[in-house]
């Protein structure tokens, strides 16, 4: 323990940045672009018309509308024979993601509605007991449990579900089979973390509010909570958290014999990272960043968005020279605004100390934080994402 140590603080978001998400343009989630396909189909298979177009009411009571495309020769399906000799409609929305930089933004997710009297397919879902809906090409299928979804089903949330079920019995009360799919969804797909979570095949048809914030902080925290969960109630006792892409690059390769579910990238969400893993019980954490985060950490900053957070470089001078650091290193310290200066020029002198000293005063703001319920290690990665530089 180091005696310096700050209090750990959990900043908000700037309100500028909050300022800047609201004046850009929100988009549609797939859970209401899915609602409004099967609702599209199911007036399609009631009229003998597909509509251009087609309202639905989203959770907080909001009216939207969304241009839809008729679909004039069904695809093939997972269950071709199940639609057999029936009579079918099918339409298609095209997902607008508004400005958030989304990977399912364009996807055309499809509906198509049949009313059928016998059993429905195991693997399909009871919106009611005489509406189903089932998934083909492109969502994906639960694989383990800690979602709140059954195993072995598709990876339809909660609120779609109960968009869907209501706004098809507007249409109709008969029963009826939904089945849903997004050509090029497992595509889309190994650009998430479904995998990790274990859906497989495809996205998720997700959605709370039935609207996508543009670089929502939320819901990226949101997904780090769930991460974190669903490890946990697999029975993980070990987690990797980092803090992007190439420091969980780093720490994949370091611990190849865990399962791809242990490691969670947290972004700047350190501190709701560390609360939510101790609550679920993990008991061992190992934290991969880079040398500007892990400063950031070191001084007891727990959410490290630059709008937030700046490096202390006051305390990597202090960590200079509590170390024993050659002048040049202490100078670089206070030279720039970033933590990489001082990191690249430890590396050139080869003087490891103060960026060890670093970790382990992250790892006491880290263990801080989870009120000291976990063992928890740190790992200073570097800029390429190919080493650990420095560890606690």
């Amino acid at each position: 323990m180091t005696g310096n140590l700050k209090r750990t603080v959990e900043p908000d978001l700037a309100p500028e940045v909050a300022k800047q998400s609201k004046s850009l343009r929100p988009g549609w989630t797939t859970g209401s672009c899915a609602t409004a396909a099967a609702k599209a189909a199911t007036i399609g298979l009631v009229t003998g018309k597909v509509p251009e177009s087609v309202t639905i009411t989203l959770p907080k009571g909001q009216v939207v509308a969304f241009t839809v495309e008729p679909q004039q020769q069904d695809p093939a399906s997972s269950e071709a024979s199940f639609f057999e000799g029936r009579p079918i409609a099918s339409a298609v929305v095209v997902k607008d993601a508004g400005d958030d930089p989304d990977c399912t933004h364009g996807a055309r997710i499809r509906a198509r509605v049949c009313p059928y009297e016998g059993p429905f397919p195991d693997a399909s879902i009871e919106l009611d007991p005489a509406l189903y809906v089932g998934v083909a090409e492109g969502i994906g299928t639960v694989t383990k449990p800690g979602l709140g979804l059954e195993v072995g089903k598709p990876a339809i949330n909660p609120v779609p579900r109960q968009m869907i079920a209501r706004e098809v019995r507007e249409v109709s009360t008969d029963r009826l089979y939904i089945e849903l799919s997004v050509p090029g969804g497992l595509e889309m797909a190994r650009q998430t973390t479904n995998d990790r979570l274990g859906i497989e095949g495809g996205i998720s048809i997700l959605g709370t509010t039935g609207i996508v914030k543009p670089f929502s902080t939320a819901a990226y925290r949101a997904s780090v909570v769930q991460q974190i969960q669903v490890a946990a109630r697999q029975g993980e006792t070990q987690i990797v958290l980092s803090t992007g892409y190439r420091s969980e690059t780093c720490a994949m390769a370091a611990w190849p014999n865990l399962d791809k579910v242990c490691f969670v990238e947290v972004g700047d969400f350190i501190g709701i990272a560390l609360r939510k893993a101790v609550a679920e019980q993990v008991s061992t954490l190992y934290l991969y960043a880079m040398a500007g985060k892990i400063t950031k950490i070191a001084g007891g900053i727990m959410m490290t968005h630059y709008h937030r957070s700046n490096v202390d470089t006051d305390l990597l001078a202090r960590v200079a020279r509590e170390s024993g650091a050659d002048p040049r290193v202490v100078e670089a310290a206070t030279s720039t605004n970033t933590a990489r200066h001082f990191f690249e020029t430890c590396l050139e002198i080869g003087e490891l100390e103060p960026l060890t000293r670093l970790c382990e005063m992250a790892r006491e703001s880290c263990s801080a934080h989870a009120s000291y319920k976990a063992e928890i290690s740190v790992f200073l990665v570097d800029y390429e994402g190919t080493r650990v530089i420095a560890k606690s």
